[in-house]
């Protein structure tokens, strides 16, 4: 039996420019990113040292100065966005990505997409 252990971040809210329309470009709408990352936490927690683990604040941070900064038409575009930063520049060997524009279909809660990319083996 292959061990999974997946670091998460839930729940992470940014406003940005994001939207098709000529009324989204002029104003910040929120996004909700959830965020499972496969990391190997064994090392981390024998140790009880964040050297060995993945370090959410800094990938929390470095998304969401990513994301206020930005400005695309679609939220899968910004989906494939931040999974390569969490990817390339954390060495996060896979990522299930959540990116959720909350109220922007009258009548629902929420619109989202969830995109898996990497690998766990």
């Amino acid at each position: 039996m292959k061990d999974n252990d997946y670091v998460l971040i839930e729940g992470l809210e940014v406003r940005t420019v994001i939207g098709i329309y000529d009324w989204e470009r002029d104003i910040r709408q929120r996004v909700r990113l959830d965020i499972k990352m496969a990391w190997d936490i064994r090392q981390a927690a024998q140790h009880d040292d964040i050297a060995y683990t993945l370090d959410y604040k800094a990938v929390s941070k470095q998304l969401a100065q990513f994301i206020e900064a930005s400005s695309f038409g679609l939220i899968e575009t910004l989906a494939e966005h931040c999974a390569a930063i969490i990817c390339d520049d954390f060495h996060v060997p896979w990522v299930q990505l959540k990116v959720s524009k909350p109220g922007a279909v009258t009548g629902s809660d929420n619109v989202a997409v969830l995109i898996e990319r990497g690998s766990l083996t």
